[in-house]
């Protein structure tokens, strides 16, 4: 019984945490085309961002993944670090948006672990 409970969460296309990760990612593509960037931020801004909008739709499409989730989070570690590492940090748009989004994905990741955990525990245990 306590699985019906949160039926809602096994549900495909519905969590939340998961949409916001759509939306960073497709933020942080469509950035490139207002803030002032190099080549190697541009880059960064658009294969990260990829990742991260790819990485969410597979967590909308399979609510019991975790490795989706950490998938969120790692890939927000390394927008956050990406302007230090390769060298636009000096492009404070493109810094300050590769940070923020960063932070967010990590924690709209962290958010998403404790349904992503129960769902994966519901459908194991139905097997």
């Amino acid at each position: 019984m306590a699985d019906r409970s949160s039926g809602s969460t096994v549900k495909p296309w519905i969590r939340w945490q998961d949409w916001a990760g759509v939306v960073l990612g497709a933020y942080l593509i469509l950035a490139t085309m207002w803030t002032s960037t190099n080549g190697s931020a541009m880059s960064a801004m658009i294969v990260l961002g990829a990742l991260l909008l790819i990485a969410s739709v597979w967590s909308l499409a399979v609510p019991g993944s975790m490795t989706s989730e950490y998938s969120h989070m790692l890939l927000g570690v390394l927008l956050f670090i990406s302007p230090w590492v390769l060298g636009y940090s000096m492009f404070t748009g493109a810094s300050w948006t590769s940070w923020i989004v960063g932070v967010l994905a990590v924690i709209a990741g962290a958010a998403a672990l404790p349904e992503a955990n129960a769902a994966n525990r519901g459908v194991a245990g139905q097997h």
